[in-house]
């Protein structure tokens, strides 16, 4: 991005800050983002770091835009019912601020593509609110270096946080998977609580490329606005867990002695991963006795059946485990 866009009135006064001035607006002119999700929480986000100055952002989002989303995803318009969110939001993007350099995904984040999504990223915003992109992103963000903007929000309250870079995983704060089933499409969500945690997220990504000394990473806040109380607490001295845990893969990462576990019907899922996959309902995991020397995958469609039964399959002695979400 030229210098002398920088100066101009867009910047102005943000450049005014003191901790930002002309040297901070050029540092975020040559910073490089990544943003995986653009619903709600990257709705706001997106405007935010592109309107702030930041020279790339890399989007990924394997949805369309759909009716029910216009309520809290302000990016979209009724002409844009249909079309590819990441186009519809890069479209209105390069209007607010052409200097902003957009590439565009439409696809999946996935455990077989994360890492080549984070090439050449300086920092990590994950607005996908979806627990296995969640865990993906920050195991491998742990391993590179690169910081974590993580946010979560359902019906009025939700989370924001920031992780990995020099800072602790999210793994370190929340070891085990949620066992919540519930998310927006089956509780619902208010507009404004997902914007309130877009704009944090926004606020602790651009601190936090700026180098303010009161760095927000190793820093969760909660925001519940059912009672209006706004918390915050400091993880810096988490401890990252000692055993690797479940971790997510992809279809790419099956091996021919891996044991496959599927937990939908037949009816749900005619399809199998691979050959000879066993089929168990979650109320059948109790009763089977897994072989422990081999490494058991748990497969559903989102990841959430299958951390349930993962965990109970730890219970039994099951040492390596892994999920593979089956989105196909």
């Amino acid at each position: 991005m030229p210098l002398k866009r920088l100066i101009m009135q867009r910047y102005e006064r943000q450049m005014k800050l003191p901790e930002i001035g002309k040297d901070g607006q050029v540092k975020l002119s040559k910073s490089r983002i990544l943003v995986v999700g653009c619903g709600g929480l990257g709705c706001t986000v997106l405007p935010l770091l592109c309107g702030g100055g930041v020279g790339y952002i890399r989007l990924y989002d394997h949805d369309v835009v759909e009716e029910h989303n216009l309520h809290r995803q302000s990016l979209y318009r009724m002409t844009d019912i249909g079309k590819p969110k990441v186009f519809c939001a890069k479209t209105l993007l390069n209007q607010q601020n052409p200097d902003c350099q957009i590439d565009t995904y439409q696809q999946r984040l996935v455990p077989g593509n994360v890492y080549e999504a984070l090439q050449n990223i300086d920092l990590v915003i994950d607005a996908s609110d979806n627990f296995m992109v969640t865990y993906s992103l920050s195991d491998a963000c742990k391993k590179v270096s690169i910081p974590l903007v993580s946010a979560s929000v359902i019906e009025r309250y939700g989370y924001v946080g920031s992780f990995c870079g020099h800072g602790p995983s999210y793994r370190a704060v929340f070891p085990k998977f949620a066992s919540v089933e519930g998310n927006c499409n089956s509780v619902g969500v208010m507009g404004p609580v997902v914007a309130i945690l877009g704009a944090i997220q926004a606020q602790m990504a651009l601190s936090i490329l700026l180098g303010f000394t009161n760095s927000p990473l190793g820093q969760l806040i909660n925001v519940d606005c059912r009672t209006w109380r706004f918390s915050q607490f400091r993880f810096d001295q988490a401890t990252e867990p000692e055993e690797e845990g479940i971790t997510f893969i992809d279809y790419a990462d099956l091996r021919t002695d891996d044991v496959i576990i599927e937990l939908r019907s037949v009816q749900e899922a005619p399809q199998t991963v691979a050959p000879n996959v066993l089929r168990l309902l979650p109320h059948e995991i109790i009763n089977w006795d897994p072989p422990l020397s081999q490494r058991i995958i748990c497969v559903c469609k989102t990841g959430v059946r299958a951390a349930q039964a993962a965990y109970q399959l730890q219970q039994k002695g099951v040492k390596s485990l892994a999920i593979l979400a089956d989105y196909r």
